[in-house]
């Protein structure tokens, strides 16, 4: 991008004072570029998301996704119920009765597969833009901000 393209770019922009209102900007814009290229595979980033921590963990009850993601009950279980119906997930009993234990179905497995390099995709676009100093550096501020909110 040359500089006069970032400076138009960037004087669109509303100065926020807000930090959860400069997050959340970004985050509209980082997901709106994750799911133009994991739609060309039928999935969307938080399904993706939740695909991935399921391959990761083997198998998650919902109050462990939704710890994980910082996600409301609501939205997890609406999102849940998505990926069953496309067979992608299943939910067994747990040890407890009450307890709903999810995994990939090998139908998920398949899924995350195709979507991988649209993904891998959407990473590059944005790494291209940051460089990789930029890149390591806001993965951890990130991360040092999440855990800072969580304790917040």
């Amino acid at each position: 991008m040359t500089q006069d393209v970032f400076e138009t770019r960037s004087a669109a922009l509303f100065d926020l004072p807000c930090a959860c209102q400069n997050l959340r900007r970004v985050t509209r814009i980082v997901t709106r570029i994750y799911d133009q290229e994991l739609k060309k595979a039928g999935v969307e980033i938080t399904q993706f998301g939740l695909l991935t921590a399921l391959s990761a963990t083997g198998q998650a009850n919902q109050k462990r996704l939704s710890a994980g993601f910082a996600m409301d009950s609501t939205t997890l279980t609406r999102t849940l119920a998505v990926l069953r119906k496309r067979g992608w997930v299943q939910v067994k009993t747990g040890k407890d009765r009450r307890e709903r234990l999810f995994s990939l179905t090998p139908a998920g497995k398949r899924q995350m597969v195709e979507a991988q390099p649209h993904w891998e995709r959407a990473e590059r676009r944005l790494r291209k833009g940051l460089g990789d100093a930029a890149w390591k550096r806001m993965q951890e501020s990130v991360f040092r901000m999440t855990e800072a909110a969580a304790e917040a």
